[in-house]
């Protein structure tokens, strides 16, 4: 399956820290690259993988599922750890949520987490029928492009695959209930104007982790999309000076 130009992962190989970062549902590594640009000129050596079924088409994205996508995040994981003394994971929504599952499993070898809108719920009253609409409907339209700034684009489906999207659905339950096993120092930063994720799926992470070192930033001039939005130069600063803090 030929991949969009744009959606190659991005690999770079820097200092003993190591930084991982997870894109979002139906998303692809450009929503992610210009941070993961940022931290590779800060030194780390990164790691931006594509999901699988991710920036290929919808279709062949409604043949994979959370599994597959938390598969994927793992063995880049597991890859760092190989080469560096200290690993941070950071993910845009869905791909905040792998990241909390990834905090949830791997423990203390996780050394922080940087979670931008991360997404563990929706409050969209179709999710009730989801289930039985997977089966009738293969997609929907896209939630993609949620960006504030005007000459910004993110590189993602225009439809939302059914399927795939009620996997994600399905996982959330387990995540959910793991978030107090998460101890690990968390940044998260979320957006009051998201059109996506509501505030309380943020609201929700921050209330159930066990970790003791929480930050918590508003991006006020940022929509669900903030790596590509105007806060984005806020979200590359912080999440390097919480990790130099971290590793200091």
């Amino acid at each position: 399956m030929a991949i969009l130009p744009g959606a190659e992962p991005f690999s770079h190989d820097g200092s003993d820290v190591g930084v991982l970062l997870v894109h979002g549902f139906t998303g692809t590594p450009q929503s992610l690259r210009p941070w993961a640009e940022h931290l590779a000129e800060a030194g780390y050596t990164v790691r931006l993988p594509r999901l699988p079924g991710h920036g290929t088409t919808w279709q062949e994205m409604n043949r994979t599922e959370w599994s597959d996508w938390y598969a994927t995040v793992d063995a880049t994981f597991r890859e760092l750890l190989a080469r560096c003394r200290t690993v941070f994971v950071a993910g845009l929504s869905m791909g905040g949520a792998l990241a909390l599952q990834l905090a949830q499993n791997h423990g203390p070898r996780v050394a922080g987490l940087v979670l931008v809108n991360p997404a563990v719920k929706f409050e969209d009253p179709r999710l009730v029928v989801l289930p039985v609409l997977k089966h009738l409907v293969g997609a929907l339209p896209g939630i993609a492009n949620d960006i504030k700034k005007a000459d910004a684009t993110e590189l993602a489906y225009t439809k939302t695959p059914l399927k795939a999207g009620h996997s994600q659905i399905v996982a959330w339950r387990t995540v959910i209930r793991d978030l107090p096993e998460v101890t690990q120092p968390v940044l998260l930063l979320h957006s009051p104007q998201d059109h996506v994720v509501p505030a309380s799926s943020s609201a929700l992470v921050l209330s159930k982790i066990s970790s003791e070192d929480v930050q918590e930033i508003l991006l006020e001039n940022s929509y669900h999309v903030a790596t590509l939005d105007n806060d984005a130069p806020l979200i590359f600063a912080e999440s390097v000076k919480f990790i130099e803090r971290l590793t200091s």
